[in-house]
C-alpha cells in the first residue's frame, strides 16, 4: 500500500515539474497511481492552480486538488442533491488539512510560498512569474508541495479503505 503513496508522490511532483497547474497534478497523480478516473474533476481543476489563476492569495492548488479526489470519491452526486449530510467528505477533507497544517503551518498558497521561498509571488505578473521560476517553483519547491499533497491524498485514501475498486484487487 505504501507503494501507492510513493508513486503518488513522485507523479505529483514530476507532474508539476513538466506541466505546471498543482491542483490538476494531484488529481492526475492520485489517478495515475491508483489506474483510475475521477471524470471531470481534472479539467475542473484547472483554475485551482497558483492559489487560484495565479493569483497566489486563495487556497494551495495542492490542497485543492486532494480535496477534489476525495470528494470524488465520498462526495454527494446531482442525483443525491438532497442529501444534505456531507459528513464523511468533510471529515476527509479535515484529515487533508491537518496534514497542510502540520508541514506548513496553513493552506494557503502565498502563506506556503512565505515558507518555502521567504517571499510570495504573484505570478499573474510575467516578471513575478519569471522570478518564482527561478527560485525553484518547478525545481524542488512547488514540486515537493504537490508530491505531498498527492501522497497525503493517497495515505488517506488508504488509511480510510476508499481504495477504488477497479484497483482494490490489484492490491493483494
Amino acid at each position: 500500500m505504501k507503494d501507492f503513496c510513493e508513486q503518488a508522490y513522485s507523479l505529483g511532483y514530476e507532474y508539476e515539474k513538466k506541466y505546471h497547474g498543482c491542483a490538476q497534478c494531484v488529481v492526475a497523480a492520485v489517478e495515475d497511481a491508483f489506474s483510475v478516473s475521477f471524470g471531470s474533476a481534472f479539467k475542473a481543476m484547472t483554475g485551482f492552480g497558483g492559489g487560484g489563476g495565479g493569483i497566489c492569495s486563495n487556497g494551495c492548488g495542492a490542497y485543492a486538488g486532494g480535496i477534489a479526489v476525495l470528494s470524488c470519491l465520498t462526495g454527494r452526486d446531482r442525483t443525491r442533491f438532497e442529501d444534505i449530510d456531507v459528513s464523511r467528505t468533510y471529515e476527509l477533507t479535515r484529515k487533508l488539512h491537518r496534514r497542510f497544517i502540520e508541514k506548513y503551518g496553513t493552506i494557503f498558497c502565498r502563506d506556503i510560498m512565505m515558507k518555502i521561498f521567504n517571499r510570495p509571488f504573484y505570478t499573474a505578473d510575467p516578471d513575478d512569474y519569471l522570478k518564482f521560476q527561478e527560485a525553484g517553483s518547478y525545481t524542488d519547491k512547488c514540486t515537493d508541495v504537490v508530491g505531498l499533497g498527492a501522497k497525503w491524498t493517497a495515505e488517506i485514501i488508504i488509511e480510510c479503505n476508499l481504495l477504488p475498486e477497479k484497483r482494490a484487487d490489484k492490491t493483494g
